[in-house]
């Protein structure tokens, strides 16, 4: 049987399943080209990587401690395909994470990691945009006025379930699964003298799965500290999503939010759509995504389409072309996910982007 990419590949790698003691090497590595076809005003073909997937090379380990406990750890870093430098601030910004674990009681892990926004939405098979055009179909659009902290766009994957955004300084707890039913907690230390609960960070998620169906809903809520004469703020975010599969047919659908509370700003999405298999190595898929924004936005809104068809060479390697159309409204200018230049945002309401590409991963 040939191996489904998308989200099962990126879970098989970001989560890991281990038998006995071992160290595994491994990596994810996208490249390919893109037309945008209004980048700042003006069309644009560019080389662009790690969009279907993060560009990764990690290292991810098990030791059998002995009744039902395993030692884990991961440590996982995120590059550029076009010069080789290292994404992410860190050479290990992606994980870097230690922790015990059972299939009886769950696991504890310790360090920079994903919180449930990504566990319970995107990793349990809930979020189709990496099913199908990776970072492009995630969450963007006319909401710079988001202005979210240590954001390049300042909405830049504003739900948080396409992983750009780590969890730094965390502990986190994952149940074990009984009956279909599994969730977790996480918290993040701020590390702010006389001030426990400044700048630290909260998430849970709880997930059901029963056969070819399953659930799943995160909540996250991550504070700021002063800086620069700007007071403390909290950015919170909350999503439920599901997923189906019938026959040769998987459907998804998700909702998410956001809310800054610095200046007041929000914005929920709604998308859907599925993905079918032509044939064992041939995919077809496609979504809708509707976004909305509160009154600190502009109230503006924007439409998006998604599309791509996939064709598996290897078990290892794939060949994708995919779309993604947004229009926003009248005088908002629409911004794609992804599409990260400085002035990447369309200098009208519409923006398309196409792009032919090559995954592989080891």
């Amino acid at each position: 049987m040939k191996l489904r990419f998308g989200a099962v590949v990126f879970l098989a790698l970001a989560q890991g399943a281990w038998a006995q003691s071992s160290v595994t090497m491994f990596g994810l590595i996208d490249a390919g080209i893109t037309y945008v076809s209004n980048e700042g005003g003006g069309k644009n073909v560019k080389f662009d990587d790690g969009i279907f997937t993060p560009n990764l090379f990690g290292f991810r380990g098990v030791e059998d401690l002995g009744g039902g406990y395993r030692a884990t750890f991961a440590l996982v870093n995120q590059f550029s395909m076009a010069n080789g430098s290292i994404i992410g601030g860190g050479i290990f910004a992606r994980n870097a994470y230690v922790g015990i674990e059972s299939d009886r009681f769950g696991g504890i892990t310790l360090g920079n990691q994903y919180d449930f926004m990504v566990d319970s939405l995107f990793a349990k098979g809930n979020a189709i945009s990496m099913d199908l055009t990776g970072l492009y179909g995630f969450r963007n659009g006319p909401f710079q006025r988001l202005a979210l902290p240590d954001n390049p766009t300042g909405a830049f994957d504003w739900d948080r379930t396409a992983g750009s955004k780590p969890v730094a300084n965390s502990v986190k707890y994952s149940s074990p699964t009984v009956a279909g039913l599994s969730g977790g907690v996480m918290y993040a230390f701020g590390g702010v003298a006389g001030s426990v609960g400044a700048d630290n960070t909260v998430s849970a998620g709880v997930n059901y799965e029963l056969g070819p169906f399953g659930v799943g809903a995160a909540y996250t809520n991550e504070k700021y500290g002063p800086a620069a004469g700007v007071p403390s703020t909290s950015v919170r975010n909350w999503g439920a999503g599901m997923h189906y599969t019938l026959g040769a047919l998987t459907a998804k659908a998700l909702v998410t939010t956001v809310h800054n509370s610095f200046n007041g700003a929000g914005v929920w999405m709604a998308e859907a759509g599925g993905v079918w298999k032509l044939q064992p190595d041939l995919f077809l898929g496609a979504k809708y995504m509707y976004m909305k924004g509160n009154e600190a936005v502009s109230n503006n809104h924007a439409h998006q389409i998604s599309a791509a068809i996939q064709y598996l060479l290897t078990k290892r390697t794939m060949v994708y072309v995919s779309a993604d159309y947004q229009r926003a409204n009248s005088g908002a200018n629409a911004q794609i996910n992804g599409v990260l230049d400085a002035n990447g945002a369309s200098g009208s309401a519409n923006q398309t982007a196409a792009r032919i590409g090559l995954h592989t991963l080891f």
